[in-house]
């Protein structure tokens, strides 16, 4: 399959099932994903795996800040991303925001791709000092969301039909 088809076949999975990716099974996706065009190699990003009790305790700290505490348990696997601002650089936080971004992006794409269903969570939570503490986010560091990660359920949707629009900006005013 190109990669053309792998973006175009790629679709969010809201519902998994039970099963999920082990750690020696996504260090490979990892890694892919760690090839996104990184403006001074800075590497501006850091994935933190939670599993088990971890998405206990990231319930309970939703449920201090009003979030719902059951939201972490509907994937085996969530994956945190976080944007590691490398102050010191003269490449802007925006961008480096960015790759972080594209970071996880490329690994829900290639997830899914592996045949494992992914929803991007993003949201209000993801700034609140709780949320944060149960991450041990750093000074410089901000959480973009979490990948929720199991497996693709049976009756799932069909892939909706994408409506393209292109416009050229290359044409004179």
């Amino acid at each position: 399959m190109s990669a053309l088809d792998a973006v175009l076949r790629r679709q969010s999975y809201p519902q998994v099932t039970a099963e999920a990716p082990t750690h020696a099974e996504l260090a490979p996706i990892v890694e892919a994903a760690a090839t996104i065009a990184d403006h001074g190699s800075l590497k501006p990003w850091r994935l933190i795996e939670l599993r088990g009790d971890d998405r206990v305790r990231l319930g309970t700290a939703f449920a201090k800040e009003g979030g719902s505490a059951d939201k972490p348990l509907r994937a085996p696997l969530l994956i945190a991303v976080v944007a590691v601002n490398r102050s010191r650089s003269k490449i802007p936080e925006w961008e480096q925001d960015a790759v972080a971004s594209g970071v996880a992006y490329m690994l829900s794409l290639m997830l899914d791709d592996a045949g494992w269903g992914v929803f991007w969570r993003t949201g209000e939570l993801t700034r609140h000092k709780r949320v944060a503490k149960m991450h041990g986010l750093g000074k410089h560091e901000k959480l973009m969301g979490w990948l929720y990660v199991g497996g693709k359920p049976e009756k799932s949707k069909a892939p909706r039909k994408r409506k393209l629009r292109v416009e050229s900006y290359l044409s004179a005013p």
